[in-house]
């Protein structure tokens, strides 16, 4: 249950939350049932913290989402959603654009100003059929820094402190500029995705540092980089992309000495995020209620030290 502190908020998720971009068509589209198949999936494994976003099938995400909510009380889940894309009807896109298909092909506007962050919340309390956001990240604003510290900050810092919206944060691919956000802002929380994994640990050199001496709650999304790191193969993928061999190698390095003790990758992979004390939930996406299954049966699995301590003989913990 939602039993984790997050940052000066006082609110708390649950250890895994919910990635609601898969169910909105993510690399290949999803039926209505089966989007709301996974949720239930979800919620009866004991999930209450869901992340969505506009840009998630362009609102299909937050749609979705709304529409299952609707049935839970809403004193017992979390749900965080972003802002910084406005969706503009108009000139239809191409089937997939952005990654996902299956999805209203609505473009996406960057925008970051405190009008367009009003709007855009706006969009998604309606989306999302609710009265109130717990968590608005402030959503990729790599090219956009001053105007996201300047303008779209501090409208959600008046929205917190009316009492509109719950925490406060920023959710990007990377760590620097995450880290500079950490320094000159009152947040609650952040959304690192893919940085701090079993191959990526570049957010655990001084951004988790950071937000551990801030009271910054993390949330760590991409913990598999993209699925390498549950079922590492030719093919497979790393950030989205083909894996180039050197990381399919080291995963597969991995993914042996795992199974040497009965242990799934993916369950280490996950395991190893939360291990940080920094780290207060991941993120984990899921598109069917199997994959739901998988991934509660990953955070319930044990690893012991003696595993940790292999991995680091062979040179295999970042």
């Amino acid at each position: 249950m939602l039993d984790r502190a997050l940052g000066h908020a006082g609110l708390r998720v649950t250890r895994m939350m919910f990635g609601a971009a898969p169910i909105a068509g993510l690399f290949a589209p999803v039926s209505e049932q089966a989007a709301q198949d996974t949720l239930t999936a979800a919620w009866a494994e004991g999930i209450r913290a869901f992340d969505t976003a506009p840009h998630y099938g362009a609102g299909l995400s937050e749609q979705r989402l709304g529409a299952f909510l609707a049935g839970q009380p809403r004193a017992e889940y979390v749900v965080c959603t972003k802002v910084g894309r406005l969706l503009a009807d108009g000139e239809e896109l191409a089937e997939g654009a952005e990654g996902f298909y299956g999805a209203p092909r609505r473009r996406r506007v960057r925008d970051y100003s405190r009008d367009g962050v009003l709007a855009s919340l706006e969009g998604s309390l309606a989306r999302l059929g609710t009265d109130r956001a717990d968590i608005v990240l402030i959503h990729d604003p790599d090219d956009h820094a001053r105007q996201a510290l300047d303008e779209a900050y501090p409208a959600l810092a008046q929205l917190r402190s009316e009492g509109v919206i719950g925490a406060v944060g920023f959710g990007m691919t990377q760590a620097p500029l995450l880290e500079w956000f950490v320094s000159r802002a009152d947040l609650d929380c952040i959304l690192v995705a893919g940085r701090y994994s079993l191959l990526d640990t570049s957010a655990g050199e001084t951004l988790l540092p950071a937000c551990r001496e801030r009271g910054v709650a993390v949330l760590a999304g991409g913990v598999f980089n993209s699925g390498v790191l549950v079922d590492p193969r030719p093919g497979r993928t790393f950030e989205y992309q083909p894996a180039p061999p050197p990381v399919l190698q080291r995963a597969l390095r991995l993914k042996a000495v795992c199974a040497g003790y009965g242990l799934p990758l993916g369950a280490v992979a996950l395991q190893f995020v939360l291990r940080h004390p920094a780290v207060t939930a991941a993120v984990i996406g899921a598109r069917s209620p199997a994959e739901v299954a998988e991934d509660t049966g990953y955070l319930a699995a044990r690893v012991p030290d003696e595993l940790w301590a292999r991995l680091a003989a062979e040179g295999l913990l970042p």
